[in-house]
């Protein structure tokens, strides 16, 4: 089966394979709090099992200019709490190459970095399955803000950054009232619109646009802030998702069209800071851990996951092949909710 639970044995969690001596962990893509607590995991995890862990800077760009370090027990300590990461992370398009391909795993094996821990979405899986396939034995935890890893319920840095959103909303919605204004708020997630879902139902949005939404009317939004400002209403909250954008010239169109003062906020970058929730900081720590069991455990080209209560783990190849989509139903809540 491609879903496995590796927490049910503890014997499985102690088997050590010879071939697995050193680890390394390296987090790629956008940054995400939460990604300091799996790196702290991979790290002492794998010394509480006799291994040596590295540490690679800056992503795959930092593999492939051997920045490479030796991380101890004592070089995770007061991190768990730090958003950001502290191996820092960069985006690679020499990594979506053959040569770049080659180059990394032989690296990789210079160094005697037997087992990988990839940090990040969809696109360091991509490098992380490329890895596998050429000799380097690769799991990898999903993180990112945006929620779009198809074969995880839970992503590293989702529940940080749609509560960083939600305080940042309602602080919006205080002013908009006073002003009696239409405030058009744009959350991250790139094409993907969970962050503005989540938002949209938390803050009590009167709209939510996403991406999947392709009945999209700007007519019909227009004339629904009139008939709410008919009916007394002193504001109107628009939560935007990133994938839809255009936040600054809607807010133009919707003003001229409707003679209500509208005014556009662009969350923006502030979505990746800060401390991490206690979810992101559990989740992330036994997902850390469990990357290093797995390695341990003779596992590659896995994923790491979040499913129905359980920790499991998918092959790369079948998690990038998966789609996820906005439940209808969800969303079909929040658009009742917002009446």
């Amino acid at each position: 089966m491609a879903e496995n639970s590796v927490m049910d044995n503890d014997k499985y969690l102690d088997e050590i394979e010879d071939s697995i001596r050193t680890i390394g962990v390296l987090t790629s893509g956008g940054d995400a709090p939460g990604m300091n607590a799996a790196i702290r995991a991979v790290v002492r995890r794998a010394l509480a099992k006799g291994l040596k862990v590295r540490g690679i800077r800056r992503g795959y760009h930092g593999l492939l200019k051997e920045e490479i370090i030796d991380l101890s027990a004592r070089d995770v300590s007061d991190t768990i709490q730090r958003g950001g990461t502290i191996l820092q992370t960069a985006r690679c398009k020499t990594m979506r190459t053959e040569e770049g391909q080659q180059k990394a795993a032989a690296i990789c094996k210079k160094y005697g970095i037997d087992g990988l821990v990839v940090i990040g979405g969809d696109g360091s899986f991509a490098g992380a399955q490329k890895l596998a396939n050429l000799g380097v034995n690769t799991v990898g935890i999903p993180g990112t803000i945006d929620l779009d890893i198809a074969c995880t319920d839970y992503t590293i840095g989702f529940d940080t950054a749609v509560n960083t959103a939600m305080e940042a909303i309602d602080k919006v919605r205080d002013t908009s009232t006073s002003h009696e204004r239409c405030s058009i708020i744009e959350v991250m997630g790139r094409d993907a619109g969970y962050l503005a879902l989540w938002c949209g139902i938390a803050n009590g949005a009167e709209r939510i646009l996403m991406p999947e939404e392709h009945d999209y009317d700007e007519q019909a939004l227009i004339d629904d802030i009139l008939a709410n400002k008919k009916r007394g209403k002193k504001n109107y909250i628009i939560i935007n998702a990133e994938g839809v954008g255009d936040s600054i010239n809607m807010a133009k169109r919707i003003e001229e069209a409707t003679g209500i003062e509208t005014r556009a906020t662009i969350l923006g970058h502030m979505q990746r800071g800060g401390s991490p929730t206690c979810k992101d900081r559990v989740y992330a720590s036994i997902m850390g851990a469990m990357a290093v069991d797995l390695l341990c455990a003779g596992k590659t080209n896995r994923v790491v996951g979040y499913k129905n209560g359980e920790y499991v783990d998918f092959d790369i190849e079948e998690a990038l092949a998966m789609k996820k989509t906005i439940s209808d139903y969800q969303y079909n809540v929040a658009k009742t909710l917002a009446l």
